[in-house]
């Protein structure tokens, strides 16, 4: 897929990075990981799988990077993602997701590496006109996560046209779940996904759920999201290298399963697959939140050999739970807190 070259994951450290690394191994690549270690954990990274501590924005670490690891393609994955968050620290949002990505984008010219996958995010379409919404809606992001993110599309767009550098952009829709063999999952404490957070309250490890906004315009109020097991983006990814290998152009691709679940939907699914009771409480909206945003899917499937293994939310939630209750010294290299 790469002649040979490495792959370096940004922000392979992370949640989502440590799957797709795991993705790229058994796949038999050879890849190596890139990241300042701000929000990913030095142990999620598999032994044996070089780790570069540094910060995307750091051209110079990056170009020694890229031409230490003899790297012939990159997953870009560092960034920040927390849509509320960014509305509070837009300039971090902007620095992280535009800024870093441009640094990351002139490296790989420099550097003679002809191929990137981008870590985009469903926040670009903003509160969609229909959904499920496809590739080619209108992209109004309503925070500036996905305002960033978006211009960083963008960037890499015209870079890509001007340039030898192809790219394929994964919009994310809501990701959950942990590796299915117990290898990887959500590691940093306080966490944001809904899954993560309702599994921890159910479990005792946090005090309740906060339902933010009850008056929505869907089924029972709640905001609703399309949730995609983090396996089968981490597949996604994958084969997106594969699309580029073979020649194919640049192009963005959504990644969902086309089927949306309320908040309280969810805090049902986490109850079944626990037994407990989740606490949970109603508070207001979230500055940054749209009602809903549920993912067209054709296109991947259409152009990727891409099929999703796992498009079922109990069976998202209960590899979370196996997660959850695992032994906390099962990992010997494991880090809470």
């Amino acid at each position: 897929m790469t002649d040979g070259a490495t792959i370096l994951v940004t922000g392979g450290a992370g949640y989502i990075g440590s799957h797709v690394v795991l993705a790229l191994l058994d796949a038999g690549l050879s890849v190596a990981v890139l990241d300042n270690l701000s929000t990913g954990c030095r142990e999620a990274v598999p032994e044996g799988v070089p780790l570069v501590v540094a910060d995307t924005g750091d051209a110079a670490a990056v170009r020694a990077a890229l031409r230490r690891h003899r790297v012939g393609a990159v997953v870009h994955m560092a960034g920040s993602l927390i849509a509320p968050e960014s509305v509070v620290h837009p300039t971090l949002y902007w620095r992280n997701n535009m800024a870093n990505t441009l640094v990351l984008a002139e490296a790989c010219i420099a550097e003679g590496v002809t191929r990137l996958v981008f870590s985009s995010t469903a926040a670009v379409y903003g509160i969609p006109d229909r959904l499920p919404v496809d590739e080619d809606a209108p992209c109004r992001p309503i925070n500036p996560y996905g305002a960033s993110k978006l211009a960083a599309e963008q960037m890499l767009q015209a870079v890509a046209a001007a340039h030898r550098l192809s790219v394929v952009a994964l919009r994310y829709f809501n990701v959950a779940g942990a590796d299915p063999a117990g290898r990887a999952g959500p590691r940093m404490p306080g966490a944001t996904h809904l899954i993560k957070v309702a599994l921890e309250a159910a479990l005792g490890q946090r005090r309740e759920v906060a339902i933010y906004g009850e008056d929505y315009d869907t089924p029972d109020g709640t905001g609703v999201r399309d949730y995609i097991h983090v396996t089968d983006l981490a597949r996604a990814h994958v084969e997106a290298l594969r699309h580029l290998a073979m020649g194919g152009e640049t192009v963005v691709l959504n990644c969902g399963y086309g089927r949306g679940h309320s908040v309280r939907a969810v805090l049902r699914a986490v109850e079944r697959a626990t037994g407990a009771v989740v606490p949970a409480r109603v508070a207001p909206r979230r500055p940054g939140d749209p009602p809903a945003v549920i993912a067209a899917a054709d296109r991947i499937r259409g152009l990727l050999a891409w099929r999703p293994a796992f498009d079922d939310l109990d069976a998202i939630i209960a590899d979370a739970v196996r997660w959850e209750r695992r032994p906390r010294g099962q990992d010997r290299r494991e880090r809470w807190g």
